[in-house]
């Protein structure tokens, strides 16, 4: 039915970010002009968690889905040294019932989650059917 999923992330300096998503985290991209990179993402999975939030509501329509970013990884301790090699600035590691969780700084100051997961992954969930 579906052919692929595409996040937006809103940034104070998206300049800024798409570099380092492009540089620092050497994700491949394309340009789809004027410089607006769209990135390649790894797998990925969904969940959904209950919210009070209203959400964005464009005029007359119903309230858009929102949601948070974690990049999922298989030794948070290895990333957390490759980016920090890299001066990227990482959260200290919270153990959670989930899985081990820090974040890493963007310049422009926003943060981006990063996991490495405890719990069953639903990523490579194709493969297995």
């Amino acid at each position: 039915m579906f052919t692929g999923a595409h996040v937006l992330l809103y940034s104070k300096d998206s300049d800024a970010d798409r570099a380092f998503f492009k540089d620092v985290l050497e994700f491949p991209a394309v340009d789809a002009g004027h410089g607006w990179l769209i990135f390649r993402l790894p797998p990925s999975e969904m969940a959904l968690h209950p919210s009070d939030d209203k959400g964005n509501t464009p005029d007359g329509e119903d309230p858009l889905l929102r949601g948070d970013l974690f990049m999922m990884c298989d030794d948070v301790r290895t990333v957390i040294a490759r980016l920090e090699a890299k001066q990227v600035v990482c959260a200290p590691v919270v153990q959670e019932r989930w899985g081990l969780r820090t974040s890493i700084r963007l310049p422009s100051g926003a943060a981006l989650g990063v996991y490495q997961p405890s719990h069953p992954t639903a990523h490579d969930a194709a493969a297995r059917t």
